[in-house]
């Protein structure tokens, strides 16, 4: 069995870092984004999220994590993103059948290293939807505490792409440097 290989993304991984961002969302976000945002172009838009974002990236870190050639696995990182709570997880995204293998806990450990790394500050915080007890879990068994709930911010700013009123809550790390 061939390693896990990890790298910075680029500008050319933009289409396949959407495509596994929109099948994530499709299977964990249900209930929290509208069925018509899931079911439709999802994956367009997701896309030009992505090559936006990699084409210009001043102030983050991107890695993707690679199996016998395919993403299986992401970390996107915003450097000093909040005065208070540090750097924003703002994406990590495993395929679904590459669950329970460590490629989530090895994203999480190579976004804290950026975090120290490049950030002023060592905290670092995410945002999870609530009703995904999965991530919760993991999050919580690498170290993160959940301090506070706020509503779900709408993709592209567009409220119709919710459904009801969801609701995240933020996991915070104070210090990064745990995991070195």
């Amino acid at each position: 069995m061939s390693p896990v290989l990890f790298r910075s993304a680029g500008p050319d991984d933009a289409a396949p870092v959407a495509e596994l961002h929109a099948d994530s969302w499709r299977r964990h976000y249900r209930g929290a984004y509208s069925d018509a945002f899931l079911d439709g172009d999802i994956a367009i838009e997701r896309t030009a999220v992505w090559a936006a974002r990699l084409g210009a990236p001043a102030g983050t870190a991107t890695v993707l994590a690679e199996y016998d050639g395919r993403l299986v696995g992401f970390v996107h990182v915003m450097l000093d993103h909040d005065p208070q709570w540090g750097s924003l997880v703002d994406n990590l995204h495993v395929r679904h059948d590459q669950h329970r293998l460590g490629i989530g806990t090895d994203l999480l450990t190579r976004a804290a290293t950026a975090v120290s790394e490049q950030a002023t500050s060592n905290a670092m915080y995410l945002w999870v939807l609530e009703q995904n007890t999965s991530a919760q879990q993991f999050y919580s068994a690498a170290g993160g505490t959940a301090v506070g709930k706020a509503p779900v911010p709408p993709p592209g700013g567009d409220t119709s792409r919710l459904t009801g009123d969801p609701h995240c809550l933020r996991i915070t790390w104070p210090d990064t440097t745990q995991w070195r």
